[in-house]
């Protein structure tokens, strides 16, 4: 048996989401804003109050907009700004992925993010930029090269299921390189079957489920009212539904 101790990385969207998250037993929590944009670097003030309150690690999208990962010269300065207040805000790491017009990894640029990182003492995911690579092997192998701890994927699929095959290669061929952390599209009902799918021994999600809004007075002229008048939140019981699995089929 592996002496490994599987992680689940919960992805949340506030400060007080992340909270939420701990308490019913993440084991990291990747911090971003806009979700329904992939993701995007949360404010200072929300990193900080995460900080705050949080024990585990905290890791920090860094990712000024959304849309591609092909960057500007200008956006690329404000993620190593972004890197730098993280860093100077005791955070545990940052998300980073930079990619080429030809579909491989900006390793340059790339570089200096985790350098800075470094000299905060962080560590580095490389993110799903990964899944969008022309070739996910070499593109793994830069990224290892990079000092990376760990790769967030779902095999190049829109979700981990679908791509359970390539994350499977993936792991077998970075060893004990870094880490393959799959994600995207994963919840209790499949979670078992990916983990044995794939030998995977950390997990990625949101695991939210939709809460009513306490708002007593609502404008019916609004035609999404469940999106107006609810909130999605992490979920205490999906959480620790999936924890259960991943520690019973997880490093065996």
């Amino acid at each position: 048996m592996k002496e490994t101790t599987p992680v689940l990385e919960i992805c949340v969207d506030s400060a007080a989401n992340a909270l939420i998250a701990q308490a019913a037993g993440a084991g990291r929590i990747e911090f971003c804003a806009n979700l329904p944009e992939g993701g995007t670097t949360p404010s200072a003030a929300q990193i900080e109050e995460a900080r705050r309150g949080l024990h585990i690690p905290l890791y920090v999208l860094i990712r000024p907009r959304g849309g591609d990962f092909l960057y500007s010269d200008l956006e690329f300065e404000i993620m190593k700004a972004d890197i730098r207040f993280c860093g100077q805000a005791g955070c545990d790491g940052a998300v980073i992925g930079m990619l080429r017009a030809d579909g491989t990894v900006d390793a340059e640029r790339c570089r200096e993010l985790t350098d800075i990182a470094r000299r905060y003492g962080m560590g580095v995911t490389f993110h799903r930029a990964f899944d969008r690579c022309s070739d996910l092997f070499q593109a793994m192998e830069t990224i290892i090269d990079l000092g990376c701890e760990r790769i967030l994927t779902s095999g190049g699929y829109d979700t981990a299921v679908e791509g359970a095959g390539v994350i499977r290669q993936l792991i077998e061929k970075a060893g004990r390189r870094i880490v393959i952390m799959p994600g995207a599209g994963i919840t209790p009902d499949n979670a078992a079957a990916l983990i044995r799918n794939t030998g995977l021994t950390e997990m990625h999600g949101t695991f939210r489920s939709r809460r009513t809004s306490g708002m007593q007075y609502r404008n019916t002229n609004f035609v999404r009212q469940e999106e107006e008048y609810g909130l999605l939140l992490p979920d205490a019981e999906k959480i620790k539904s999936v924890l259960e699995r991943m520690n019973k089929y997880c490093c065996q």
